[in-house]
Order: structure tokens, then C-alpha cells, then sequence
């Protein structure tokens, strides 16, 4: 086998079909599969979580693209026949911020919204801050 780009093929020990650290490549190819509108909106998504946390690694958790931060996933993101969603990667952070998801639909560990509309960079920024928060006070 060749030499390997430091972005792709990082396999986890404990589970390989799990997660990958993937080149943008990659997640632009997962995007590629995704119709319009949905795919715009997911790549504005994307420049958005990337503003917002630029030193993450992009990588492919439970097939979805996602974002890591310190060797924990941070956010992520799907997407579905009639919705998209946002992926927090933990059961808590969206209930910690009911006050500023209303009228969005959800379960405990995703927040759906329209596939022509983008969320925004003030509820992202929440969002990431959140689970961020989370990840330090785990590690403390």
C-alpha cells in the first residue's frame, strides 16, 4: 500500500465502521448524493460549523458527516426525505436550549429543519458552545 494522506482513513480501535477522519473530499462527495436544496443547505451548514470551530476534523460518525473538536464529536449533520437535521452528538444540548428551538421539531439528539433553510449562525454558535461545554466538564 502507498503512502496515506494525513486527512484520510484514521480508523477508530474500537469500532471501524464508526468513524473515519475523512478528507473534505470525501464529505463533498457524501454532499454530492444529496439533491437540491437539501445539499445547499447542508453546505452552508457545513461553512458554518467550520467558521465557528475552523480546527475541527471533518469525519464520517454513524455515515453522517460530523465534526470533531479535540477528539470528540461536536456536531453533525444529515439528511432525510422531507427534513434535515442537526446532529449534536449528545442526548442534552438541545434541551438545554429549548428556549431558542421553538417551532423546530426534534428528537432528544437531533434538530430538524427544512431543507431550504438553513439554520443560523447565532443558534449553530449556541448549539456548538453547548456540547463544547459538555466536552470540557467531562474532561475536567
Amino acid at each position: 500500500m502507498g503512502l496515506r494522506s494525513p486527512v484520510t482513513a484514521l480508523i477508530s480501535v474500537r469500532d471501524p465502521r464508526r468513524l473515519r477522519v475523512v478528507s473534505a473530499e470525501e464529505v463533498d462527495e457524501y454532499l454530492q448524493g444529496v439533491g437540491e436544496p437539501k445539499r445547499s443547505t447542508l453546505q452552508t451548514l457545513r461553512r458554518t460549523i467550520l467558521e465557528i470551530v475552523p480546527d475541527a476534523e471533518q469525519v464520517i460518525s454513524y455515515q453522517v458527516p460530523a465534526f470533531r473538536v479535540g477528539g470528540k464529536t461536536v456536531a453533525g449533520f444529515a439528511a432525510f426525505k422531507d427534513h434535515l437535521s442537526y446532529l449534536p452528538f449528545s442526548g442534552s444540548v438541545l434541551g438545554q436550549l429549548a428556549n431558542d428551538l421553538q417551532g423546530y421539531t426534534m428528537t432528544k439528539s437531533a434538530l430538524h429543519f427544512p431543507v431550504d433553510r438553513p439554520l443560523s449562525k447565532t443558534l449553530v454558535k449556541k448549539l456548538i458552545a453547548v456540547r463544547l461545554g459538555e466536552v470540557r466538564r467531562r474532561s475536567a
